[in-house]
């Protein structure tokens, strides 16, 4: 296995980790700032709110399965 592919592999998962990771930030402080502007929404927010995390953790969890793969060949 060329060391290029698993710099590769490292590189998609530490993106994945951070983008992720950053994307999950984001969407749960929206949700405390809708929270504190009309706390008469809390349960439809919260609903939203994993429905956006559901949503923003697909794109990492494809880019890992990708680099197992380039791993794997």
């Amino acid at each position: 296995m060329g060391s290029l592919t698993m710099i590769g592999a490292g590189l998609a998962a530490a993106g994945a980790a951070i983008g992720g990771a950053i994307g999950d930030g984001l969407v749960i402080a929206k949700l405390l700032e809708g929270m504190a502007r009309q706390p008469e929404l809390e349960g439809k927010l919260r609903t939203n709110m994993f429905i956006g995390v559901g949503l923003v953790e697909a794109v990492p969890i494809i880019a890992i399965v990708i680099s197992f793969l380039l791993l794997a060949k």
